[in-house]
């Protein structure tokens, strides 16, 4: 390869720093919203997890399955 052709060609880095310029990126505001959104669902699917562990659980004892 030539000293042309390696100066022509932009390097890995430099392709990404140019795609990273190409997007759109979101505002303070609606990230922290979108954060606050992904933590609040992640809090409520773990407490339903949670709950429907809790009776399977249950319901087992109560069936003398586990003790």
């Amino acid at each position: 390869m030539s000293e042309a052709e390696k100066t022509s060609k932009p390097g890995f880095f430099k392709s990404v720093k140019n795609e990273f310029k190409k997007c759109t990126w979101p505002k303070k505001e609606e990230l922290a919203k979108q954060s606050a959104l992904v933590i609040a669902v992640s809090v409520i699917l773990g407490v339903v997890i949670a709950g429907i562990d809790w009776v399977i659980r249950y319901g087992l004892q109560l069936m003398d399955i586990v003790s």
